[in-house]
């Protein structure tokens, strides 16, 4: 039996993958054959060639004049200081590895080798530097920071099974200077950098407990279904359950339930719920004392099987149908074509080649006159930092901190799960993306990988940047003697990560107006319910199936620096006012006016959207006015489905997302509020590690350094057009930051890509340009011929992961393997 077949489609997730770092050495690999969900093991083989060209820096060089009519390459730039948030390269993972394995009070065995009883290296990445120390180096002459590993350690060699967050270093290991100590100051409540791991003994809870379960009463699935769970290689049904399990009166509790599997390669077991629920009381650690809590079928609940089965087969007993996977299910082409769709669609050029600079060791980025780094975390995935425009910061860090998938329904399943995303990381399953499809033909592309049991796996080409213009202009206007209209031409950052059932994509856009946009789209398949009774929960979708309400709360970190780090945050309201005036001979005019005011403290620095959207908040420099007297600062404004979480006091989740209450949070920065999560939080829900509420402690917000945490959401009641995916056009959160009275005017007049046509009597009498068409005009460059090939007709270098061992380190000798999602 495949992996996928029992495993909750985000559970699987901690079975492997469990760190994520850029690649320092950007390998590239063969086609690799198609594996079906629950992985595959590629082998070994030989380094070609083109891995040998990719490890020599990923083909992207190249010279920095960009000719006109060029190839679609980009310049390279040298970053002005090395990335800090960059991160540990393979040797520096190796030495920390070894070192750690030399740490006898440790105890550590190999993954390879343990078993649930074992304390193993679950995460190896680098620590970011503290904000104060990393700019003491980026904006003046300090030294870079001192480098050191984060490292997650499974400790499951006790009865009290958890993980701890430590710290190692100083980076390079030295003998003489390394040591490791708790990180405490990731938690917020006093556990030593420790929270408990409820998943210690996930390798025995099928063997040892759900199959047999599922045996027990394999007659009446039989009859229900035609099919079994029995831990057996012909088992046609899987088992898994709510996350995060239930933490109540001391007890841990879990609901599962039972799925058809799919008939073909297709990922489409989350719409196979088949509505048979089984609960059981897990606690601790010895499977000898779980115990079997109840059946719930038909909404009527049996308190052991015995009961359920004596009902089963009494007469009147009620039945429902099973949901089937079929061609509705799958993501294949279906119908009849659609007319003249079988020509290739239009596709973006950079017919002079991509105007934007990367230095690829530092993952440093320019465009136009932006600059930012990128960093990557196993929790999070992609993060942008130091954001500058025209060298001047405007976002320290900017980047994904949790997602939440929060269900609802009248069964145990869907009232009980609340996924926190973070648990399984985004950062491993941010996989190759497809040219073409996903980024255009011509992005640039970055590598990402991830450590893993004494390895690091290469994501190829698994981050995206490029230009792109937009289907509207950024600027025009018509009168009776010309027109002008300018291209609203933008830069993007992309990547994409595959939770379970979930595929979430990730756009950082910039403008040439001096705006920037956060934007979240989701597309996989739902997870549903078994559609009976439960129509206060969803539609009814197909047969016997329900679409399952739930909330995605995504939410993003962003620390503004406007011209400093002493920050303001300004509301700015229009109100309904009634007022007379001087010239209005004493009569009353109902019309409306500014109210302004400030957010003073963090007892004010938790809520939402205006309504009518008539509340500005813009993150102002009080010390920093513009010529006419103007604060200068950045507004935050919802671009597209902005949202926060809808139920209140989750019984879920209790304090483990206290971050998703609320659309805008703002806090004073602080070390020890480096993440708004923990990617453990789900581990003990009512004093998780990191409780976001605890950071609003009545600190003054006036001129400090603020950081706003800022949720997007959608509001997701599935419907027969999420089958058999949801649709990225419609699953759509955004954010944006726009200067308000930050420059002097619309910074977009400075592009030349912009025309005007003057004209008179129906006649174009002049034309300007601005000088975009230099090339052309002084003979340096003729008209390009474009040799197009379709992004389909190269699909065939899409590559698995590259996998470096690191214990014993063996640089020269990288495999394929791929996990499952």
């Amino acid at each position: 039996m495949g992996f996928f077949d029992v495993i909750s489609p985000r559970a699987i997730a901690t079975s492997a993958l469990v760190l994520t770092t850029f690649a320092q050495d950007a390998l590239a690999a063969p086609k690799a054959p198609w594996i079906r969900p629950g992985g595959g093991y590629y082998g070994k083989k030989k380094m070609s060639n083109h891995i040998k060209r990719a490890i020599e820096g990923n083909n992207q060089k190249r010279a920095p004049e960009t000719p006109f009519c060029a190839e679609s390459l980009t310049t390279t730039v040298k970053a002005p200081k090395d990335n800090v948030w960059g991160t540990l390269v393979d040797v520096e993972i190796a030495s920390v590895v070894e070192w750690l394995f030399a740490q006898e009070d440790l105890n550590l065995t190999i993954t390879d080798d343990a078993t649930g009883w074992d304390n193993t290296i679950q995460l190896v990445e680098a620590m970011w530097p503290n904000k104060t120390d990393a700019l003491a180096y980026i904006d003046g002459t300090g030294p870079a920071p001192t480098k050191y590993a984060h490292v997650v350690l499974n400790n499951r060699a006790t009865e009290d099974a958890h993980y701890a967050d430590i710290l190692v270093g100083p980076l390079p290991i030295d003998n003489a200077t390394a040591k490791w100590e708790p990180l405490t100051y990731l938690h917020n409540k006093p556990s030593g950098g420790k929270v408990r791991n409820l998943d210690a003994d996930n390798d025995i809870v099928y063997s040892e407990w759900l199959f047999k379960i599922g045996a027990s009463v394999a007659d009446i699935t039989l009859d229900l279904w035609n099919a079994t769970a029995m831990g057996l290689e012909n088992d046609t049904l899987s088992i898994w359950g709510i996350d995060p399990l239930w933490q109540d009166d001391g007890r841990i509790i879990r609901w599962d339930t039972f799925w058809n599997t799919p008939t073909e390669v297709f990922d489409d077991s989350t719409l196979l719920p088949l509505g048979l629920y089984f609960s059981s009381d897990v606690t601790g650690r010895d499977p000898s004392k779980w115990k079997l809590e109840g059946w719930l079928y038909n909404g009527i609940f049996y308190e052991t099987t015995e009961a359920f089965r004596a009902a089963y087969w009494s007469e009147g007993f009620v039945k429902h149908g099973a949901n089937v996977d079929g061609d509705w299910a799958r993501t294949d082409h279906q119908g009849e074509p659609l007319p003249m769709d079988s020509a290739a669609a239009p596709e973006l050029i950079a017919p002079a080649g991509n105007r934007f600079a990367v230095d690829h060791k530092q993952n440093y980025v320019e465009w136009q006159d932006y600059s930012f780094y990128i960093g990557f975390t196993r929790d999070a995935g992609m993060a942008l930092y130091d954001i500058r425009y025209k060298g001047e910061r405007l976002i320290y860090e900017l980047g994904l901190q949790e997602a939440l998938a929060h269900y609802a329904g009248n069964d145990p399943m869907n009232s009980g799960t609340a996924y926190l995303d973070t648990f399984y990381g985004f950062g491993p399953y941010t996989f190759e993306l497809v040219k073409g499809y996903d980024c255009p033909a011509h992005a640039v592309y970055l590598n990402t990988s991830f450590y893993v049991a004494e390895t690091t796996h290469t994501h190829i080409d698994s981050v995206c940047l490029f230009e792109y213009v937009s289907d509207f202009p950024i600027q025009r206007h018509t009168t009776s003697d010309y027109v002008s209209v300018t291209k609203n031409t933008y830069f993007v950052a992309r990547s994409i990560s595959t939770i379970g059932n979930y595929d979430y994509m990730f756009s950082y856009s910039f403008f040439n107006d001096g705006s920037i946009s956060v934007e979240v789209r989701a597309s996989g398949y739902i997870q549903s319910a078994f559609f009976a009774g439960n129509g206060d929960y969803g539609f009814k979708i197909h047969d016997n199936l329900s679409g399952s309400m739930h909330d995605h709360v995504l939410n993003f970190k962003v620390d503004f620096d406007i011209l400093g780090t002493n920050n303001s945050v300004q509301l700015m309201s229009t109100v309904p006012v009634s007022k007379s005036y001087p010239w209005s001979k004493g009569k009353v005019r109902n019309t409306m006016a500014l109210s302004r005011s400030f957010i003073e403290n963090e007892d004010e620095g938790r809520f939402n959207w205006g309504h009518n959207s008539a509340t500005q908040v813009l993150v102002v420099n009080e010390d920093e006015l513009n010529k006419h007297g103007e604060l200068r600062g950045y507004r935050i404004l919802p671009y597209t489905g902005a949202g926060h979480l809808v139920v209140e006091n989750s019984t879920n989740l209790a304090n483990a997302a206290n971050w998703a209450s609320h659309d805008i949070q703002i806090t004073k920065r602080k070390d020890t509020e480096y993440k708004g999560a923990h990617a453990y939080n789900s581990q003990d829900v009512h004093d998780p590690p990191i409780d976001f509420a605890k950071f609003f402690d009545g600190e003054n917000l006036r001129k400090e350094d603020l950081v706003l945490w800022l949720n997007l959401g959608m509001h997701h009641i599935p419907h027969t057009g999420d089958l058999p995916n949801t649709v990225m056009t419609t699953a759509h959160s955004g954010i944006q930051f726009m200067p308000s009275n930050y420059f002097d005017g619309d910074l977009s007049r400075r592009t030349v890509n912009q025309v005007r046509i003057n004209y008179e009597n129906g006649t174009a009498t002049e034309i300007e340009t601005f000088g975009q068409f230099k090339a052309a005009e002084d003979g340096s460059c003729g008209t390009c011929k474009l040799d197009y090939t379709p992004a389909d007709r190269k699909h065939g270098d899409y590559h698995g992961d590259i996998v470096v061992r690191k214990f014993p380190f063996d640089p020269n000798n990288p495999y394929f393997e791929s996990e499952s999602i």
